[in-house]
Formats: C-alpha cells, structure tokens, sequence
C-alpha cells in the first residue's frame, strides 16, 4: 500500500483523505496546508498530520515518504496551479475512485480527479485532470468535462453535455 500526501486540510480534504482510504490502496496519509503556522497550527484530520504548508512538496523528504499527492481543495484555479508542479517534481497524481461509485471501462478519468460515493460515470465520458465528481452525480455518455471542473452532489449531466474548464 501506498502513502498519500494531501494539499489541503479542510472539508473537502477530509472527503478525499476518506475516500482515498476507502481504495484500501493508501495506507498513510499526510496533509499540507498554508494556513498552519506556529501556534495557531490547524488539528490534524482524522488522525492523520497536517507537516507543513504547500510549500513542504518539495522537500526531498516528504516527496521520498508520498510518491503520490493530490491537490484536496475545492478551489480549481489552486488545483490547476498545483498539479502541474507536483507532477514535475516527480509525484504521480493518482485519479482516487470511491469503491461504491461506478466508473465506465470505456471512459477516461484525468490525473488528480477524484469520484465521491455512489457517483457515476457512463460511457466514454471524458474527465479532465483535477476534476471533483461529487457524491452521488451523474456523468452520462460522451459528456466531456475539462480540467479542475466540480460537479456538485447530486447533479446529473446527460449525454453529450460538454463543460470547459474550471
């Protein structure tokens, strides 16, 4: 099993942190989060540490501990922004897929996107990268969605929707 690093450590961090440990594929977990400092440090998630600000990725310590790492907020312009420069510097950005979701064979899901509980992709739907797939959403076929976009809890695409970035 594999360790994860998080950038981000509020609500929607937490879901990925729960979904990715759902995969049964991660065993570790760690958060960086730029509002830690000092004593005004945030609690640590679930039991798992918040060790630094952004920043930290590019300690060669922490990039030797996680080779993977997600960008766990929901803002898009701070996803697009940081998963290029994680994957430069050597992380593999894993796409996490809730166990209960349903993703097509035949779709195709971008580096950094994660799929939330009972969510559902369908045939040869095209994900971008950084995308969020919220809890229990439908993504029908064909529908092409670009990178860092959120589809919220419960919305439905029907086919052929197509969705620009962020």
């Amino acid at each position: 099993m594999a360790a994860l690093l998080l950038l981000g450590a509020g609500g929607h961090a937490r879901v990925v942190a729960e979904t990715a440990l759902a995969t049964g594929r991660f065993s570790s977990i760690a958060f960086l989060d730029d509002r830690r400092s000092g004593s005004d440090q945030l609690p640590d998630p679930l039991g798992w540490p918040v060790i630094g600000p952004f920043s930290a990725a590019f300690d060669p310590q922490i990039r030797h501990q996680f080779p993977e790492a997600l960008v766990a907020t929901g803002k898009a312009a701070v996803r697009l922004q940081w998963l290029p420069r994680l994957a430069a510097a050597g992380y593999e950005l894993p796409a996490v897929i809730h166990p209960t979701a349903w993703v097509s064979p035949s779709s195709q899901l971008g580096a950094g996107s994660v799929v939330f509980a009972q969510a559902a992709v369908q045939s040869q739907a095209v994900i971008g990268s950084g995308a969020i797939l919220n809890t229990g959403c439908s993504v029908d076929h064909d529908v092409q969605l670009g990178n860092g976009v959120h589809i919220c809890p419960g919305a439905r695409l029907a086919g052929g929707v197509q969705v620009g970035d962020r």
